[in-house]
């Protein structure tokens, strides 16, 4: 099992690989010049040679998780078997669009071989948390939204355990940009279970998604993080990256260099992730 992180600036896009399967999260396409996208989804291409893309994860419905032109060429081009996405969210202009596309593939691929399936998760009891018949080399395990905790767009955030089958897979958990408010209610319900060997840092490492409480229990040995160089906001925050390096051995941000790609892998008894442009 392995997990690529892309460059893709101030967003996330990251592919999950295990026995030939692979499951991409988010789809964010950088607002720049064409060849950026060209090399992203080159790079895409690349990643999943050889392997069957299972399902497309939209952690939430804000660009730089879900943007449009992502969504439609992860569709287009690879044909997941599946789309994931929250079913409590904020209404926004790119949530609109992305529907659209949606229920186009839909449409395009009702009377074939392999139809396009819609996963709109919710969580809204404890025993409803595992989620079935996805694929046969992932189990999935989630742990948010919840409509009492949907305050705004970024705490609609699936927040989804991603585990390989057998005894090659680990854990990796998905956050897209969950805040601490919604931590605080995530850690009451679900303590230990949120145990993780790879967590991808909330909101591209900022400080409000790096609940100290959150990061104790899901004791990762890795932390990823995805946010754009020279971005806007600062990402990642030093209070963030302190608090994951407080308990991971290891945290990476793609953000370092001009911007590079992270291959995260088990490596004996730990972890290694290695570094591309």
């Amino acid at each position: 099992m392995d997990i690529v992180t892309f460059y893709v600036g101030q967003g996330d896009m990251a592919v999950v690989r295990h026995n030939g399967e692979a499951i991409v999260v988010d789809s964010h396409f950088p607002d720049c010049l064409d060849k950026g996208r060209d090399r992203i989804e080159a790079d895409l291409s690349r990643v999943l040679v050889n392997h069957r893309v299972a399902g497309l994860v939209l952690t939430g419905f804000d660009s730089d998780h879900c943007h449009p032109a992502g969504v439609e060429m992860i569709l287009s081009n690879h044909k997941p078997d599946w789309v994931m996405y929250p079913k409590y969210y904020k209404e926004t202009e790119c949530a609109t669009e992305v529907f659209k596309i949606i229920d186009r593939h839909v449409r395009k691929r009702f009377d074939t071989l392999q139809p396009l399936r819609r996963v709109s998760v919710r969580l809204d009891r404890f025993d409803h948390r595992i989620l079935d018949d996805l694929c046969g080399q992932f189990d999935f395990e989630l742990f948010s939204p919840h409509m009492e905790d949907c305050d705004n767009s970024n705490n609609s955030s699936i927040v989804l355990r991603v585990t390989g089958a057998g005894t090659n897979g680990f854990s990796f958990l998905v956050t897209g940009d969950t805040e601490n408010g919604r931590w605080e209610r995530i850690n009451q319900i679900f303590g230990s279970y949120l145990k993780s060997d790879v967590l991808s840092a909330s909101h591209h490492g900022s400080k409000t998604g790096a609940h100290p409480g959150t990061i104790l229990l899901v004791s990762p040995n890795t932390v990823l993080i995805s946010c754009g160089v020279d971005n806007q906001y600062e990402h990642p925050d030093p209070q963030a990256v302190q608090a994951y390096s407080a308990i991971a051995q290891h945290v990476f941000a793609t953000n370092v260099e001009g911007g590079v790609s992270l291959f995260t892998r088990r490596n004996g008894g730990d972890f290694e992730t290695l570094l591309a442009r």
